[in-house]
């Protein structure tokens, strides 16, 4: 028996073929598994199309492990190959005997066949020593066995078969420190491979599994014996290509948690089915709670990619933008570039049109949830808020389009959340901006001696709890023409102009104490002044500058020895408490006295900013001496 060798020669090209192309050896069965689907597209087609056609029998593929000769055997009862056939389409590396067939179509004639590259096939060589092919095609008599050990070459020879259809049979390799060949002997493990790479197939891939079965009468005690039965291992029908309305949303919960292993329901679903230049199904799920682990550096982002019911790609990163990255779900089109390995995608316009699409379908439902079910959006909010605002302060506020409608805060005004449209319509003709605090808590907020003069104006002002909010709003800068502003800024022009005068007299009456107490805190502040906000409490600290109070104590928890951005403080004293008062009488009789009730008040402004005393013994020491 001559021996052939590959039309596409070289040794390297065969290892290139093994070895590079594909990054995990278990793909090797979705690969075959695919072909055989292919065989059995090709057949059912020609059944339809063929008035002499014969009736056709179930058509399935099946997988036959044999642990005692170490093979692998996966058939179909398809269409068959010739001992042409299997010299083009297997002798020569890179010859897809599909793709030849699609374009032999007419235009009219379509068929959902992916294989277009026919370096498949190949793949068994990651796993396999030898594979042998035993093949009959469709409507003859005749049967051929190929045979071949890798790039040496191969042997065809007439055989017996009784079936069209074609067997493909892998010699596993022996097993090495590196690598276990014999799992994929293992039922469990072709059960979980199937189910996850072929699970959607849309032909029977069946295998003889071993179940328990209790073979006792009613009124015995249970009696369990192991019995050998076929079983289809996949599921063939995507949920997300049946009909909608055919399909429950207990149906869709019970596929999520199975799928994405989560204990809850999801809590939207949205199911998307989109014809036209690029046709694409797509079910996504928005889920009720954080998965384990969804804010760390380890948590990967990316729908399930699927090519006509064969998966693609696990996590495909390009499908959603990372501020959705909380989303999962599954994408399956025909319509793709794949590449050779059909493992990657090329970036091509194709997938950034769904991406965008999908985009937007996930916004438009998010902004549907918000005004139609707020209760449900609160439940989103808490589980995902931060991934939206990360999203537009992680860009400097590029998405911020895309994004700021999403945004939702507590406030001073409303119970519940409330978004920036809404406090915007709510803003009186002489309020000019929108005001924020900052604070750990929403009750720290409302307790803020900054927040009293805007509370006795009557403006409304956002609760800013989370540490990336100031970075939000520095981030927007406006929403619609409104300028997004701290309370203590110094442009918040709370005051009247009455007021404002006021203020002024009293800096300038007491400048000279101001001095003094900017002189007795060193470093720590960079100027004192008299407060436009403060009308019952005696003092807080606000910044001045880029950084803010909120962002250094966001910058000082970040891992690292090295300095940290901080706040230009500024500490301001209310002129009519009588905190500054008894300062204003120590500056001019008691000069050490004056400069402890400084630094007592500036300590006071520290805790009341959340930030930590350096010194807190000097502190106590301080009131004590009061007494």
């Amino acid at each position: 028996m001559e021996k052939k060798s590959f039309k596409a020669e070289s040794q390297r090209l065969m290892d290139l073929m093994i070895n590079s192309i594909y990054t995990h050896k278990e793909i090797f069965l979705r690969e075959i598994i695919s072909n055989a689907s292919d065989a059995l597209d090709k057949l059912h087609f020609i059944s339809l199309t063929d008035e002499n056609a014969e009736k056709l029998p179930e058509l399935y593929i099946q997988i036959f492990p044999d642990k005692e000769n170490r093979t692998l055997t996966v058939s179909d009862n398809g269409i068959g190959m010739t001992d042409t056939e299997l010299e083009e389409n297997l002798g020569t590396i890179a010859k897809s005997g599909s793709l030849q067939f699609k374009q032999e179509l007419s235009e009219n004639e379509k068929t959902d066949i992916i294989g277009q590259f026919g370096v498949g096939f190949y793949s068994a060589f990651m796993v396999a020593d030898e594979v042998t092919v035993i093949s009959r095609k469709y409507n003859s008599d005749k049967a051929y066995v190929w045979k071949s050990q890798g790039a040496d070459g191969y042997t065809i020879e007439e055989t017996q078969k009784d079936t069209c259809g074609t067997e493909i049979i892998m010699h596993l390799r022996e097993d090495s420190e590196d690598e276990d060949y014999c799992q994929y002997l293992e039922t469990y493990k072709l059960q979980s491979l199937v189910k996850k790479y072929s699970d959607y197939i849309s032909y029977p891939i069946k295998m003889e599994v071993e179940t328990s079965v209790n073979t006792a009468k009613d009124d015995e005690e249970p009696k369990y014996e192991t019995v050998k039965e076929v079983k289809t291992l996949n599921s063939m029908v995507p949920i997300w290509r049946r009909n909608k309305n055919e399909v429950t949303q207990e149906e869709y919960n019970a596929y999520y948690k199975e799928k994405f292993m989560d204990m809850t329901d999801p809590l939207v679903t949205v199911n998307v089915s989109t014809d036209g230049m690029i046709s694409y199904k797509a079910l996504l799920f928005i889920p009720s709670v954080v998965p384990y682990g969804y804010y760390t550096k380890e948590a990967e982002k990316g729908l399930q990619l699927y090519s006509n019911g064969v998966m693609i790609m696990d996590k495909c990163e390009q499908l959603v933008p990372d501020y959705f990255r909380f989303v999962k779900g599954i994408v399956d089109s025909q319509d793709l570039s794949l590449n050779i390995s059909r493992e990657l995608l090329q970036h091509d316009r194709q997938l950034k049109i769904i991406a965008k699409n999908i985009e937007k379908k996930i916004k438009s439902e998010l902004t549907k949830l918000l005004k139609n079910s707020p209760e449900k959006y609160e439940t989103f909010w808490k589980a995902f808020g931060l991934q939206i605002k990360y999203g537009i302060a992680s860009s400097y506020g590029m998405n911020k389009d895309a994004l700021q409608d999403l945004l939702v805060f507590k406030s001073s005004k409303v119970d519940g959340y409330t978004t920036l449209a809404d406090y915007v319509s709510r803003m009186p003709e002489s309020q000019k901006y929108i005001y924020y605090a900052c604070g750990d808590t929403d009750e720290k907020i409302k307790a803020l001696p900054q927040t009293e003069l805007c509370k006795e104006k009557g403006y409304e002002f956002l609760y800013f709890t989370d540490e990336i909010d100031e970075f939000v709003a520095k981030s927007l800068i406006t929403y619609d023409n409104k300028t997004i502003i701290s309370i203590a800024s110094d442009m918040a022009e709370l005051q009247s102009d009455e007021e404002k005068q006021k203020t002024e007299q009293q800096s300038e009456e007491n400048k000279d104490i101001l001095d003094f107490i900017k002189e007795t805190l060193g470093g720590n502040v960079t100027k004192a002044v008299i407060s436009k906000n403060l009308k019952t409490h005696p003092v807080y600290l606000s910044s001045d500058g880029a950084v803010s109070i909120e962002m250094e104590k966001y910058f000082a928890q970040m891992p690292g020895d090295e300095p940290k951005p901080k706040a230009d403080k500024v500490l301001e004293l209310n002129a009519q408490h009588q905190a500054f008062q008894t300062l204003k009488e120590a500056y001019v009789n008691d000069k050490p006295k004056a400069e402890k009730l400084a630094k007592i008040l500036y300590s006071q402004a520290l805790l009341i900013a959340g930030l930590p005393l350096e010194n807190p013994v000097e502190y106590c020491d301080l009131v004590c001496e009061l007494f």
